[in-house]
């Protein structure tokens, strides 16, 4: 299973992955879901996917294959975020579509589906969720985060804490204990971690990966837990 996170902030974008694929409890492995597209000066994009993996590791090589074509209208191309989100709807769409021939009665499930975000110079940063289908929603004030994948139980802490105005730092905490809460009621959803952050207007993003034994991921979840525990135990 996976879990993904994204969240368009007042002070820029929020970015946290896990590693973690599940296809039963003999064939567990880790392969990276968070793919960044960058062109210095121009434009920065980091990309999130859950779902069927064979479909996002297709998508992530389409993408990067037209980042390199000329002829071909590519992420680094696109004049506007919200076209960067219709071609990786069209990829989407296309690849499930094509995936699917001849198996619809194989009860296997192609979907994938993405968090987009980024900045285009002179535009402001914006955050997608884009769906199988290929359509897909923006994120909005009143909406700051968006989640994929293994979703319900790291969703509480999120709406208690983000808002539109909540600080990148105070924002990645909260992130981080989202995922802590996801690991500890779901096994299919481990580390290593990937996370980013990206300030507006900076055009640069780059990955951090919380590897297992992290000192700040544990300290940050013996305090949460413990914290909770408290908190717990003082009530009436």
């Amino acid at each position: 299973m996976t879990y993904c996170i994204a969240m368009r902030l007042k002070g820029g974008l929020i970015f946290a992955a896990d590693t973690r694929t599940n296809a039963g409890v003999d064939q567990i492995a880790s392969f990276r879901k968070m793919h960044l597209f960058q062109q210095p000066g121009k434009c920065s994009f980091a990309l999130l996917t859950s779902g069927n993996l064979a479909t996002s590791q297709s998508l992530v090589s389409r993408l990067k294959i037209q980042a390199t074509d000329d002829k071909q209208a590519s992420l680094l191309t696109a004049h506007s975020m919200f076209q960067a989100a219709e071609i990786i709807g069209e990829q989407v769409k296309s690849i499930i579509a094509a995936n699917a021939k001849g198996q619809q009665h194989a009860g296997v499930d192609f979907g994938c589906h993405v968090l987009f975000g980024g900045q285009i110079q002179g535009e402001a940063p914006s955050l997608f969720h884009i769906y199988p289908e290929g359509n897909f929603i923006e994120s909005t004030e009143d909406t700051p985060y968006l989640q994929i994948g293994e979703s319900k139980y790291g969703k509480p802490i999120l709406d208690r804490i983000i808002r539109h105005d909540t600080g990148l730092e105070q924002a990645m905490k909260c992130a981080l204990i989202s995922f802590d809460s996801t690991m500890h009621s779901n096994l299919s959803v481990g580390m290593p971690l990937d996370t980013a952050i990206y300030r507006n207007n900076t055009l640069e993003l780059s990955i951090e990966r919380i590897a297992e034994g992290d000192d700040y991921f544990n300290r940050l979840r013996r305090a949460w837990s413990s914290g909770i525990k408290q908190l717990f135990d003082g009530m009436p």
